[in-house]
């Protein structure tokens, strides 16, 4: 099996001063076209702890892909690092100098002396075109391992993964068939619980059964070799069953992005009122792009569910949408989701024991569960269902 390997360099990364989001895009990018990772490393900005990361690495991986330190500045090391460890020497492409003297024109700058670096790699490499950036990317064969060297900048390095190194993987290496991943996500449910549920499911060799936690939810994940597609399919079932009223949705496309698909294709508009939460659920439908008519932010105060039904079916007249959303209260006490239509009204009185978790935590519940009850309404299923946790302590209108 080819053995994947990445190396992400940069003191920031390091030291946990941003998160590393290219490490984790590119291990499912390549997982998704077969290519899994064997081994992440991550280094800072120091020259002799590279050079022998890259020794050490070349030796074992068949690629290696290295993101970051191919900018203009002193702590920058990738080109000088890879040109030691091969024991070459730096030199200046000149067809890229140029492309970097273009790309400054273009915008009405100068290049400025720095930037000139960005064309030095080393000797015998192959250059690799970066069509959005100034930093170019290389490639070059280091013992056993073909290495990759490519820009930090997100928008640079996805863009030349996708159409400059895969291209170049596939036509070195045969690439084996992407493994099949199953995903469902689910919500008000603990891990463990999830867990001691599957743990006696029967499971096709080389197919294992995963989970991810990420407050609040909870993904589980089948995976397995291609060849196994029909017998994890076969036992799909029994894992959507075991997840039951918590499942609230399946594959990657993620609840906003869902419901924001039905709302269009129904001809609906959507006004939100939130207290608790912030903003925060607005913030997630329009990223979505969910036909939103209006959406209000108010302070959190405590009010009954009948207050606050009331609200938001004058809010849903007011407002001349089909369907009105709203999430009052105070966590302290409890929180009224109401959701008024055309065809009636519904709300939850809920209390949620969650009371420890960090403000930020306590609103994204607060924001899923409000999508989580639009959801099932679109799906005419129960709204006041056990999911674990969160205690209903109210309900009016329910569908079932």
């Amino acid at each position: 099996m080819l053995k994947v390997e990445m190396l992400s360099t940069g003191d920031e990364v390091l030291y946990g001063q941003i998160i590393d989001t290219n490490a984790a895009w590119l291990a499912d990018y390549l997982f998704n076209h077969g290519l899994p990772f064997s081994r992440r490393n991550t280094v800072g900005d120091n020259l002799e702890d590279l050079i022998t990361i890259l020794k050490e690495r070349s030796q074992h991986a068949d690629v290696l892909i290295v993101n970051g330190g191919l900018g203009p500045t002193s702590d920058d090391l990738s080109a000088l690092a890879a040109a030691t460890a091969a024991g070459v020497e730096l030199v200046e492409h000149q067809e890229w100098l140029k492309t970097m003297e273009a790309f400054f024109a273009k915008r009405g700058k100068i290049m400025a002396p720095t930037n000139r670096k960005q064309a030095l790699i080393p000797a015998h490499s192959e250059m690799i075109d970066n069509p959005v950036g100034t930093a170019c990317g290389f490639a070059m064969q280091l013992n056993r391992c073909l290495i990759f060297f490519t820009p930090g900048v997100p928008s640079e390095f996805k863009e030349m993964v996708a159409q400059e190194i895969l291209p170049r993987l596939r036509a070195r290496f045969t690439l084996p068939e992407p493994p099949v991943c199953l995903r469902l996500t689910t919500f008000g449910r603990g891990e463990s619980d999830l867990a001691q549920s599957l743990e006696n499911l029967p499971l096709p060799d080389g197919v294992v059964m995963g989970y991810r936690s990420s407050m609040p939810i909870i993904e589980l994940k089948l995976t397995g070799p291609a060849t196994q597609r029909a017998a994890m399919e076969a036992i799909w079932p029994e894992v959507k069953r075991v997840a039951g009223d918590s499942l609230i949705y399946e594959g990657t496309e993620g609840l906003p992005a869902q419901i924001a698909r039905r709302l269009k294709a129904n001809h609906q508009t959507l006004s939100i009122s939130e207290q608790f939460t912030g903003g925060l659920l607005a913030l997630d439908l329009v990223r979505a792009a969910v036909p939103l008519l209006a959406s209000e932010i108010l302070p959190p105060q405590q009010q009954s569910l009948r207050d606050t039904l009331d609200y938001g079916a004058g809010l849903r007249q007011k407002q001349g949408a089909d369907l009105a959303l709203v999430i009052a209260g105070t966590i302290e006490s409890q929180i009224n989701f109401v959701l008024t239509t055309e065809t009636g009204d519904y709300g939850l009185a809920v209390e949620f024991g969650v009371s420890h978790y960090q403000l930020a935590t306590r609103q994204e519940v607060c924001a899923l569960m409000a999508l989580n009850m639009l959801r099932r309404w679109m799906n005419g299923e129960a709204l006041a269902v056990d999911q674990g946790w969160i205690k209903i302590r109210e309900s009016y209108g329910d569908l079932v």
